[in-house]
């Protein structure tokens, strides 16, 4: 046997390859087709559930209403889940500029968390001492602070030593989580840890809209800032070549180590931005739980939008209303506080498998290598 049919013969069945171009309609097609997948194990999940609970398999439409009931029923329910995707929008663009540049920054968790922390700092020992403007320029000055901090500490590690920002950046999540119990423990004597919702520190309420509008409007002019930051400033092109190639970037004459730096402080700024807006926006208080996890969240929701900050618009929208939905579920069927976590769970594995087939295709060995394969 010749040695060109040995290695047909050992060929095997399919292999991968990578995807030279992307359609962006098949891939937009594939994505959908992925979501729709998804909603339907989803649906056979709570089928069985449903019919073991209830008895009555016909609820099953009422499983699908769900979705559209858990974000759009109500006023209420629209602004919450206008609320609720503005928040995981703001978190997403923060991680965007870092993951850009392939830094893999899995610490927005924390950053956020210390940037609700340095807002509630002040709000703690300032309130009613100060006019409630100046209040909350200090807030945000803190919140600020404590976030690009919190970020700016991996990155001088990777830039001088090249430490694993993946690691570093996630043990800083747990120990922003003990730094705010630490603090909890000192301003609740009582041994609650729990800090009742300040008097002073809340963000005002535009004279028109729902009590949220501010905090949308000032999300989306941070989505379209952003985008026009990346895509067009000096900067985002640094961002850019240091991600494609630190070798690359260092013949270019750009610094890397600064570039690391500086992006790094944009995305804690505005880590530390989305803990001003939830603890002067929405809690007025500061828990261990105060992010609620959307920092890891926010991981996916810019990495489906490739990192394009108006792209990230329709995910984080998505991932909301997966979330809403899903509470609703748990709540009309009385079902286990877990089902949500399960059928986002189920969606996602979907969605995120289905970006595998957008860059990459199985191919199968030919028939033909087959035949001479046998000769």
């Amino acid at each position: 046997m010749s040695e060109q049919k040995k290695s047909a013969a050992h060929e095997s069945l399919f292999h991968l390859t990578k995807r030279t171009e992307v359609n962006p309609a098949s891939a937009m097609l594939i994505r959908v087709i992925a979501i729709v997948l998804g909603m339907v194990v989803c649906g056979l999940t709570a089928f069985l559930l449903i019919e073991k609970l209830h008895g009555d398999p016909s609820k099953i439409k009422d499983f699908y209403a769900c979705f559209i009931k858990g974000s759009f029923a109500s006023e209420r329910k629209l602004w919450k889940f206008l609320k609720n995707m503005a928040i995981l929008q703001c978190i997403s663009l923060a991680v965007t500029p870092a993951f850009r540049m392939r830094f893999w920054n899995i610490g927005a968790e924390g950053q956020t968390l210390m940037g609700v922390l340095g807002c509630i700092t002040v709000a703690f020992y300032f309130g009613g001492r100060l006019p409630e403007w100046q209040l909350l320029i200090l807030m945000l000055i803190a919140a600020l602070l404590y976030g690009a901090v919190w970020a700016v500490i991996p990155a001088l590690f990777k830039a001088k030593w090249n430490t694993n920002e993946t690691l570093f950046t996630l043990m800083m999540n747990y120990v922003a989580t003990y730094v705010v119990s630490y603090f909890l423990v000192i301003w609740v004597p009582s041994g609650s840890s729990t800090l009742g919702k300040l008097k002073y520190g809340k963000l005002p309420v535009l004279p028109f809209g729902n009590q949220y509008l501010l905090i949308i409007l000032i999300v989306l002019a941070l989505t379209i800032g952003l985008y026009i930051y990346l895509k067009y400033s000096k900067q985002g092109y640094e961002i850019s070549v240091v991600g494609e190639s630190m070798r690359t970037a260092q013949y270019s004459g750009i610094n890397v180590r600064r570039v690391i730096i500086r992006t790094m402080v944009v995305s804690g700024l505005l880590c530390g931005l989305t803990g001003f807006l939830i603890g002067s926006g929405l809690d007025q208080s500061v828990t261990t739980e105060s992010v609620g996890g959307q920092g890891f969240t926010a991981i996916i929701v810019s990495w489906l939008a490739n990192f394009n900050p108006l792209v990230m618009i329709v995910t984080s929208g998505l991932i909301s209303f997966l979330n809403s939905g899903a509470a609703q579920i748990s709540q009309d069927f009385n079902v286990s506080g877990a089902l949500p976590d399960v059928i986002v769970g189920i969606i996602l594995f979907f969605i995120i498998g289905c970006e595998f087939f957008i860059h990459y295709k199985v191919v199968f060995r030919h028939a033909s290598s087959e035949k001479e394969a046998v000769k």
